[in-house]
Formats: C-alpha cells, structure tokens, sequence
C-alpha cells in the first residue's frame, strides 16, 4: 500500500496491520494476553533487548496496541506514537522523559487541574519546577527561559478558559533557544490540525476524548515528530549515546526502552481496539460537533439570562484571527463556556438540563455540561483558582452529536 494517501481517514483506514492475520480479518483482533511464547531462548533474548520486534510483554508491547499507534503515526508521518492508559498518563510520562531534578518546565497557569497539580505537587517533590509565563505572549515565555529550563509546555486550547497559543511564535522562540515545545492539543484533534506543522516538537492527546468517541475507555497518547536535537539535554544526550540513536530519537528510545515501561501505564488492547474505531469515524464526528458548537455560540450570544459567551470561532473572542490563521475554516473545537448570574443560578441551571447529562469529561457523541469551579478545580485554593482565571459564574458545555436546535431548546429551558 502507497503512503502517498490523500487524507486523514484514507490514511487510518488503510495501515496494515505488522503481521498478517491468519484469518483475513479486516480489523486487528484483540490480543487480550499478557505474554508470548517464543520457540527458541535466542529469540526470547533479542525479543527482551529489543533487537526484534517481536512482543515480550503485553505491559511494553501488544499487536492491538501497535496497530492503533502505527495507523497514528502513518496518518501524522510522525517518528513514533506511544499509546498509555489515560491523558494523565500521557503527559506524566512525557514529562518523566524529560524532565529531571533541578531542571523547570515553562507552562501557562492555565492548565487543566491535574496537570497543574502533577507539575506543582508531584513531579515539584522530585526536584522539578515549574515557572509560570503567559503563553499567549511569546516574549514572557522567553523571558522565563533559562539553562535550566527543560521544556515548553502549554494546552492550544486551554481548558476551560479557552486561551489559544501562537504556535508558530512560540515554536520560534523556543527553537532560538534551543528547548523543546509540547502541546497538549486535546481540544482540536489530530485529523483537522496537525500540530507538527506549527513546530509542536512532542504532542499530548487524551484520546478518551474524541477518538474514543462513545467514552468507551480511558487512553492517551505521546506523539514524537523527531524534530528536537536532544544532544543539548543533559538527561536525553546521555540517553542517545547509551541507546546508540541519532539525536532526535533520544526522546521515544528513553520513554519506549525505559519510562514507560518502568511505570507500567500502557494502553490496554480492548481499548486500543475501541479507540481504534473510533479513529476511523473521527473526521466525520469532529466535523458536526465543531459546525454545532459554532452555531450554539452564535445562538448563546442572544440568549437571555447568560452573560457572555466564550468561544474562540467567535469574533467576540480577542482569539477569533489567531484561530482563523492557525486552525483553518473548521471551527476550533467542540467545547464553549459561558457564564451566569451567579453560582447558585449555575447551579440550578444544571439541574433544570433534561438532554444534555451533567458529567465531566469532553467530546463524548453526548452533550455534556459541568460547573468547573466546584468540580474539577474544587479542591483548589480560591486564590489559586482566582489565578487561574476561573469562575464560579461558569458552565463548561462539550457538544456532542445532537443538533444545536436541541441544545439551544434544552438550555434555553434550563435557564428558567
């Protein structure tokens, strides 16, 4: 099969799988095992030293897995893809990767809660800081760089303030300082906008999101496009030589030969086979939610009883030329907020919804509505939550598949 593919899907569809399957079948079963007999110790021995393909371990490689990794990364034309267990996971071990004591990571305030916790709390009680800069502002996040600083680390859409990062400036300014960029691009999904394109050297996903589609399992991703000259890392210089790799694969040999493999959170076969569905109806779902959310936007703005509206394919949104430039005429995303009265009427708002359900996560094919400030980021101080810029007057709405004339009548009731 030619890799000269015209699109996304056409990409996803026709990956063929690493080995044949005896059967014929058309999608990759599901390996749900843990081990692989091997017929002889030699080839037990280059299987465990990665000196083959073969699989060992199903905590390090399984045939499912791969497959789902492998139909990414042809459709990226990334160097590799590493598939983990849940979002967090993803960025967690990206940033064990990288990372190490005495070294700082530049990132927004404006992270999801576990992100922020995870750089503050966990990874900052092994000796990695983190310095906070506005990455809307390609000039502060210079001016936080240092010797010490290890990567640039932002959402391209933060949630749920819904601020969009200049990546083409930022990737500038970090390639004239010679530090990686990592986005998690969560919000806009890989099949309407490539982030490797922008100069994104190391991209997050969780793919519970819109690649799972009916919130069938917990996934994420690492995305490695070989871009970043990892010689100048202290940490990843060493892992080159000690691997015997080219610079720019010191990256995936650390995390695929070491990390990932000593914190033991790969993805599962059964959902890599589910997601792996769901990829292949991903540009055909991304496509309504965005048109959806757009028009509910545009319709919120009208709307008595809510305050204002935010949404970055709005022309209200200071973020509206940015997201036109960089993300293209697909509106950017299928998550908007807006704000209420007050926290008591945010409250009864949602418990008035009839159709769309109140839960967290996104991008599920159901609307789903939450209040932020008490649920995801309840547990936070109010004055870091005040830093943060969040709101205890704010909805988060994921639109799903319904129609935007469902959601406006059901919200539309729902504000009383």
């Amino acid at each position: 099969m030619s890799d000269d593919l015209s699109g996304f899907t056409a990409r996803i569809l026709q990956t063929p799988a690493a080995r044949r399957d005896p059967h014929g079948a058309l999608s990759t079963p599901v390996y749900q095992n843990a081990a692989y007999e091997f017929a002889t110790a030699d080839a037990m021995e280059l299987a465990f030293t990665g000196r083959t393909s073969d699989h060992a371990y199903s905590r390090i490689t399984n045939p499912t897995v791969e497959h789902f990794e492998q139909r990414i990364r042809r459709a990226l034309g990334a160097h590799s893809v590493t598939a983990l267990n849940s979002g967090m996971a993803a960025i967690s071990n990206l940033l064990m990767t990288v990372g190490r004591a005495g070294a700082n990571v530049i990132a927004s305030p404006h992270l999801f809660g576990n992100t922020y916790s995870l750089l503050v709390s966990t990874l900052g009680d092994f000796g990695l800081s983190v310095r906070w800069a506005d990455t809307a502002d390609p000039a502060a996040v210079e001016a936080a760089i240092d010797a010490d600083t290890c990567l640039v680390f932002l959402e391209i859409v933060t949630n749920p303030q819904l601020e969009v990062a200049d990546l083409s400036a930022l990737s500038a300014v970090c390639r004239a300082n010679h530090v990686p960029l990592a986005a998690d691009t969560t919000v806009i999904p890989f099949s309407a906008f490539r982030a490797g394109d922008f100069g994104v050297d190391l991209e997050v996903v969780s793919s519970t999101k819109y690649i799972s589609g009916g919130a069938t399992g917990l996934g994420g991703l690492i995305i490695d496009y070989g871009t970043f000259d990892w010689s100048r890392s202290p940490k990843l210089g060493r892992a080159a030589s000690a691997y015997g790799v080219a610079p720019t694969e010191a990256f995936t040999a650390k995390l695929r030969r070491e990390i990932h493999r000593n914190l033991g959170a790969y993805m599962t076969p059964q959902v890599a086979y589910q997601q792996s569905l769901g990829l292949e109806t991903l540009e055909v779902r991304y496509a309504r939610m965005a048109q959806t959310t757009l028009e509910l936007a545009r319709a919120l703005e009208t709307t008595p009883g809510i305050e204002s509206v935010n949404y970055p394919g709005l022309p209200s949104s200071r973020f509206h030329a940015l997201c036109c430039r960089q993300f293209g005429p697909t509106p950017p995303g299928a998550m908007l907020t807006f704000d209420l009265a007050s926290r008591r009427a945010c409250y009864a708002f949602l418990d008035r919804l009839k159709l769309i359900r109140r839960a967290t996560n996104l991008f599920d094919n159901k609307s789903l509505a939450i209040h932020p400030w008490s649920t995801i980021f309840g547990t936070f101080p109010e004055e870091v939550r005040r830093r943060m810029d969040l709101s205890p007057c704010t909805i988060r709405l994921s639109v799903g598949l319904e129609s935007a004339a469902e959601l406006l009548a059901d919200i539309r009731q729902a504000l009383g």
